[in-house]
């Protein structure tokens, strides 16, 4: 029953970050730290929590990566150039988490969750910035009703950003896409589809190395690992599929709404647990 629990929670998670472009971790670490308040759970720490989500993660992104390559939706050097910032912020945020205590953690961590459920609030709301042509790198994108939509941005903004993004999804074993797609869309101008995509190609060399200092750390549970990565590889199909398919408003309302509960949860649970 365990074992089966955990795949469902990589389905899942995988399947709604790689739908919108979160990357899983938002709703498996939350999922691994309520199951550590049960006793079969009960020596998963936040640390583990974050670095077995940032593990799954791997896989998470390179399925959706491979899908995403079919619909060529995926901006490559935007992700390289993104990747020269998260990459370092990833692994310091790694390092970072080993100071957290269970309590801070989930008082932080639902702060950020809460944080997250606002900006999918306001982001459909939010008008991009005025776009201009002198942001030093310009891009095009033709979509499959033959539009060519034009974006660009500063690459030192870019990469700062990325770092700050990185940092934060080191910390937190989450993709980093919750703070980057909605930056990409606002003020780089990215068309939604292609900002969700590049996210989830820059998560997975972003998690890979998060991973690989966590297991330095030994902050990966692998008998979870190995539960939670077929989920990861099957969900982060479903997403894509979803993805060129459906309006997401419908998901992202509900995911929106766990997340507020789950985020006032954990504050809760750090104030008074």
């Amino acid at each position: 029953m365990e074992w089966i629990i955990i795949v469902i929670i990589g389905i899942l998670g995988s399947s709604l970050g790689s739908l919108i472009g979160l990357g899983g971790g938002i709703v498996i670490v939350p999922s691994l730290l309520y199951l550590s308040t049960l006793s079969a759970f009960g020596h998963v720490t936040p640390q583990v929590a974050v670095g077995t989500s940032l593990f799954t993660m791997i896989f998470t992104g390179l399925s959706s990566t491979l899908a995403y390559m079919k619909h060529k939706t995926i901006d490559y050097k935007s992700g390289l150039i993104f990747l020269i910032g998260s990459g370092p912020g990833s692994i310091l945020g790694a390092w970072v988490t080993e100071g957290l205590q269970m309590k801070a953690f989930n008082i932080f961590f639902g702060l950020f969750i809460i944080f997250v459920s606002i900006i999918l609030l306001l982001k459909d709301k939010l008008k991009p910035l005025p776009y201009k042509k002198d942001r030093g790198i310009v891009r095009t994108f033709t979509d499959n009703r033959g539009n060519t939509l034009e974006y660009g941005y500063n690459p030192v903004m870019a990469v700062l950003i990325a770092f700050v993004v990185g940092f934060i999804s080191g910390i937190f074993g989450v993709g980093g896409g919750s703070l980057l797609v909605p930056t990409m869309i606002l003020v780089f101008f990215f068309p939604p589809h292609v900002a969700t995509a590049t996210s989830m190609f820059m998560i997975l060399p972003t998690s890979l190395l998060s991973s690989i200092t966590h297991i330095t750390l030994g902050n990966v549970n692998w008998m979870y690992a190995l539960a939670l990565v077929p989920g990861a590889w099957i969900g982060a199909q479903i997403g894509v599929y979803l993805n060129t398919r459906l309006k997401s408003k419908t998901i992202v309302l509900i995911l929106r709404t766990i997340l507020i509960v789950v985020g006032i949860r954990l504050i809760y649970q750090g104030i008074f647990g």
